[in-house]
């Protein structure tokens, strides 16, 4: 990792999410949730810079009240990675790599950072982010699980909510996750400067529509995504069901 370029980390936060809206600001253990988030980013020696984007000034107002720093980002962004686009593009944030931890993942920590950003200093590469080895067999073939296959140089050549790569002569689970060849994807990211502003002028994504994974758009346009293996795996807060598991894992530390 190259110490002589400017890490930022920018944490989205869209407050009416669609699945469990207003959860970026529930209590989780007494504490908005926004507040975890940024106690696990900040924890982080890697960045040199660390904001929440935002889109409401409710969020605003619980983001000050535990001494975080915020950006007001438009309403209209239907991704995290627009919020960064929009930053990088606008130049009200400068940096030459950005990292994309969304407002909803308290449980990252910095090994998974530094998996991410482990080649950020080659200059051929333009963005960045992390596969885990499926070791659950009903994660194969489950399409709430991103799969994600590599060329031999690291780079993903396609990401899907099927079983990717098919295996036509094997259809049991137990057998192909023998096989260590199944890789779910970790959804964290990480961008270039230049991959931005690539990202902004990108249209609409036949495979992205059919996937709804938005990286799919990225390679549809020829963006170069580096992928490295992490041993870890996300916990994002998605359901107020999640939110309870956060309750338990906590209690538990």
């Amino acid at each position: 990792m190259n110490k002589q370029k400017k890490i930022v980390c920018v944490i989205p936060a869209r407050l009416d999410s669609v699945r469990f809206p207003r959860k970026i600001i529930a209590p989780l253990q007494g504490r908005p949730l926004l507040a975890w988030v940024w106690d696990a980013v900040t924890r982080c020696s890697i960045f040199n810079e660390v904001l929440f984007a935002i889109d409401s000034l409710e969020s605003a107002a619980v983001i000050e009240s535990f001494g975080g720093r915020y950006v007001m980002t438009s309403a209209t962004c239907k991704s995290g990675t627009d919020r960064l686009v929009e930053l990088c593009t606008s130049g009200k944030i400068t940096a030459d790599v950005w990292v994309n931890w969304q407002g909803d993942e308290p449980f990252v920590n910095e090994m998974m950072i530094a998996s991410l950003l482990a080649t950020s200093d080659q200059t051929n590469q333009e963005m960045w982010t992390l596969k885990k080895l499926i070791t659950d067999p009903q994660e194969i073939h489950s399409p709430k699980v991103a799969k994600v296959v590599c060329n031999a140089y690291g780079q993903a050549i396609y990401f899907s909510r099927a079983a990717i790569p098919f295996f036509r002569d094997e259809q049991d689970p137990l057998k192909l996750v023998a096989k260590q060849t199944y890789f779910k994807h970790v959804g964290l990211y990480a961008y270039t400067s230049q991959a931005l502003h690539k990202i902004a002028t990108m249209g609409k994504s036949s495979l992205e529509d059919a996937e709804k994974l938005e990286q799919l758009r990225f390679l549809e346009y020829g963006l170069r995504i580096q992928v490295h293996e992490t041993t870890h795996d996300v916990f994002g807060i998605d359901t107020p069901e999640d939110l309870l598991r956060a309750e338990r894992r906590i209690a538990n530390v």
